[in-house]
């Protein structure tokens, strides 16, 4: 594992549920369908195997609630879709992130333009 994928992964654990409920605000995902739009966000780091235990704590929540429909052709896919409480919870926590995003842009230096060194 590199460094900045290391990085990742350990910011990612702390905004995991988050993520999981964001990817759910447009329509209901089951886990490796969430698994593969984080990796196309370029959230990456996170295992498929690593999402259920934190489906697993949202669910026990209320914040989101599972439900089982047949696949195409294979057994039942076990699916997750927001409740209402967990759309309220995203848009806290989401406005929490945010801020907390920026607080930390304040204190890290710009990012040097490429080309350019810094030192």
């Amino acid at each position: 594992m590199t460094e900045g994928s290391e990085s990742t992964s350990q910011w990612l654990r702390g905004v995991l549920e988050l993520c999981l409920m964001g990817s759910l605000v447009d329509e209901p995902r089951y886990g490796y369908e969430m698994t593969s739009q984080l990796a196309a966000s370029g959230l990456d780091a996170v295992a498929e195997g690593s999402i259920y235990p934190a489906l697993a704590r949202l669910e026990r929540a209320g914040l989101i609630e599972g439900f089982s429909q047949a696949g195409s052709g294979g057994p039942p896919r076990k699916y997750y879709r927001l409740t209402a409480s967990g759309r309220g919870v995203l848009d806290r926590r989401g406005q929490q992130w945010r801020q907390f995003a920026r607080a930390v842009d304040k204190v890290l230096p710009p990012a040097a333009k490429k080309g350019e060194s810094r030192g």
